[in-house]
């Protein structure tokens, strides 16, 4: 443990000089205030998130056996599945992950959409969820993003690149409908028609800064 004279704190990290000042630490026993070690807390959580994923294989494997056990016509261990596994995906990307507030928020909606997909094809596939969770989902998404581009209003254009990325999620169920698997038309058309006109909202109106962002992402001069 070492202790900083400028600074009055005690640093449990292994370093040699000072996080908030640079300058050297000497070695010390007594604590006063303490800087606080992140990877004793980050380990803690990795160690939780290990539990948990013990835990939920376990559960799983348990309820696998019941499902065959009782005769059941319905795979419904899989949807108990998937929902144990979003939870250890919410651990490990949402409370451990390193990326930021926004691709946070934005990713796990996504894989919630498409782990609803997989609840409904492991059922038997009624079409419920391509025909209505999917589009409505990617409306939802792009309404979160204004939300969001609200909320950091001096940050707003950094949302550009996940309203491209809506608008090529959004060709997803017109491209299904065009193959006949999607059976709503307007649920189909209705998503991309939200992911342009928003981003060309955001272009038009961002005007200077939204082109600087673009030219900026793609690299252009």
């Amino acid at each position: 443990m070492s202790k900083c004279k400028n600074c009055r704190i005690e640093i449990l990290d292994e370093t040699e000089r000072c996080p908030l000042c640079n300058s050297v630490l000497e070695q010390t026993i007594e604590v006063e205030n303490m800087y606080p070690d992140v990877r004793m807390v980050v380990r803690r959580m990795t160690l939780i998130g290990r539990i948990y994923l013990f835990c939920a294989i376990l559960s799983e494997a348990i309820l696998i056996a019941v499902n065959i056990l009782t005769g059941s016509q319905t795979w419904w261990c899989a949807i108990t599945g998937l929902s144990l596994f979003y939870v250890y995906m919410l651990i490990r990307f949402a409370i451990l992950g390193k990326s930021g507030y926004k691709s946070k928020i934005l990713i796990l909606s996504l894989i919630a959409l498409l782990m609803l997909i997989a609840s409904d094809i492991v059922t038997g596939y009624r079409g419920w969820s391509v025909n209505y969770v999917l589009p409505s989902g990617i409306v939802l998404i792009d309404v979160g993003i204004i939300v969001l581009m609200a909320a950091n209003r001096r940050n707003w254009q950094s949302y550009m690149m996940w309203q491209i990325l809506m608008i090529l999620c959004s060709l997803v169920p017109m491209t299904l409908y065009l193959a006949g698997i999607e059976k709503a038309p307007y649920f189909a058309f209705f998503p991309l028609a939200f992911s342009v006109f928003l981003f060309l909202g955001t272009v038009i109106i961002g005007d200077r800064r939204a082109r600087l962002e673009l030219k900026r992402r793609f690299h252009i001069r």
